[in-house]
């Protein structure tokens, strides 16, 4: 027997989280998701002393180290699945399997340490995957415009960047709209080229 279209079942869409360590991956999945989110943070140990640079960010006590997961139904036909990545460059090789069927990406930037970003940039443009940059305004933190942003990170024109603050809903809620946004505008242009 076959089903209608009220009984299909929900489209699922993907969306990593990237940035580098501290940026406020696991934070920003966390404001985010309607559910609570599954996040695999750790204590940082005295091991991790010659390998995590905590340069600005003195105070942070844990790491993620496999992945953060959280959700958003957007409605009864879309769910969003949000992966939050690991930062450090020792967890790198989980970032193909993260990445595996993502529409695009969210890159925190963190203006106090903003050259951590530049791994997760470097992945997504190798892969052609859509990317937009979210600058996380820290307390206490430098303010810079967007377009100094963009200079300092050497992205073009077409990537968008949103200054937020990761521990606010709707703020993070804006960052994945801007994403998606962006997501359908390059497939609308891939569609016209052809």
């Amino acid at each position: 027997m076959v089903s209608d279209d009220s009984e299909a079942m929900p489209s699922a869409v993907k969306i990593l989280i990237a940035g580098g360590f501290g940026a406020g991956k696991t934070t920003m999945v966390s404001a985010v998701s309607e559910i609570a989110p599954l996040s695999t943070e750790e204590l940082l140990t005295e091991a991790g002393i010659d390998v995590d640079d905590l340069a600005g960010i003195e105070n942070k006590l844990t790491t993620t180290v496999a992945l953060d997961f959280g959700r958003i139904t957007l409605n009864d036909r879309a769910i969003l699945y949000l992966f939050g990545t690991p930062g450090q460059g020792r967890f790198w090789f989980m970032w193909d399997e993260l990445a595996y069927g993502a529409i695009g990406a969210v890159v925190l930037a963190d203006t106090r340490r903003l050259e951590t970003c530049f791994p997760s940039i470097d992945f997504f443009e190798k892969r052609d995957v859509p990317f937009v940059i979210a600058v996380n305004c820290f307390e206490g933190a430098a303010r810079y415009e967007t377009a100094e942003v963009r200079e300092a990170l050497d992205v073009g024109e077409d990537v968008p960047i949103a200054l937020c603050d990761a521990r606010d809903r709707e703020s993070a809620k804006e960052v994945l709209v801007t994403l998606v946004e962006y997501v359908l505008s390059r497939q609308t242009l891939a569609r016209a080229t052809m």
